[in-house]
């Protein structure tokens, strides 16, 4: 199944017997929240789902994004009428980062059959609504553990001994800013894959087959272990879709920098280079 959907697929699938749920998962980091986006016009039948809040635990130790309870993650799918057998669409407005977060979880926890809309709803060229709708609650309940995740030692032992990518920009990853986190730069021996390269025009993601030629090139060879992480796990849920399209299954540091660089104990790297 490709994790991606096109909006023209999009379209004839919603207009079909069995239609998708759609969660909107607007969010930008630093705000604003995207709940008044969504009720100003949203796909119809589209549920809101909060990043922060939904799709995430409190922020603290395990980082600025930690993983959420899975039953309190459970709770608010069902409240959006997500149920095991029935497919799920996300999308956001158009970077791709907050619905890869909803895409990673619901996989994680074992949904079957979750896609993201590719280019969000800047791509989506039907109507738009302001109604709010009230779905029938859905069945679906948190098994977690379909996707691969790791800690911070995990993340570590793949700087060592597979291939580690840090999904953020550049200039985050060799330190020479960092505006949220404590200190700057990156885990050592991870190497540089910013998400902005996963996606071309219009936002929209890269050919399978690019893509495949894009983490190649950063030494994800056959048999390569392979593992991303960012921030704080979102852009990070981002990486791993782009590897998911490329055929290429990752896992995701889900505490990301946000968690690594809170430990002083832990090392930090700088510079363009993986060392």
């Amino acid at each position: 199944m490709k994790p991606i959907i096109s909006a023209s697929e999009l379209l004839s699938e919603s207009a079909g017997a069995r239609p998708p749920v759609l969660l909107d998962v607007r969010w930008a980091l630093g705000g604003p929240p995207g709940r008044p986006a969504y009720e100003a016009g949203h796909l119809p039948g589209a549920v809101y789902v909060d990043l922060d809040t939904e799709l995430a635990g409190p922020p603290g130790s395990g980082g600025r994004h930690p993983l959420p309870d899975p039953e309190v993650f459970g709770a608010a799918m069902r409240r959006a009428g997500v149920s095991a057998d029935r497919p799920v669409v996300v999308y956001d407005s158009g970077s791709g980062w907050g619905a890869a977060r909803a895409w990673w979880l619901l996989r994680w926890a074992g949904h079957p059959d979750v896609r993201v809309l590719d280019g969000g709803l800047a791509a989506w060229t039907g109507e738009l609504t302001e109604k709010v709708p009230a779905p029938e609650p859905g069945d679906f309940r948190p098994e977690p553990g379909a996707l691969g995740l790791l800690d911070a030692d995990g993340a570590a032992a793949f700087a060592r001994s597979g291939l580690l990518l840090d999904a953020r920009a550049a200039e985050r990853y060799r330190g020479d800013v960092e505006p949220i986190d404590r200190v700057g730069g990156h885990i050592p021996g991870a190497v540089s894959a910013p998400t902005t390269e996963n996606v071309g025009a219009g936002g929209l993601f890269l050919a399978a087959d690019a893509l495949r030629d894009r983490f190649t090139a950063l030494g994800a060879a056959e048999g390569t272990p392979v593992a991303a992480y960012c921030g704080s796990g979102v852009s990070g849920a981002h990486e791993v879709l782009a590897l998911e399209i490329a055929g290429i299954p990752a896992a995701l540091y889900a505490g990301s920098w946000s968690e690594w660089s809170a430990d002083p104990s832990r090392p930090v790297a700088t510079g363009p280079d993986p060392q």
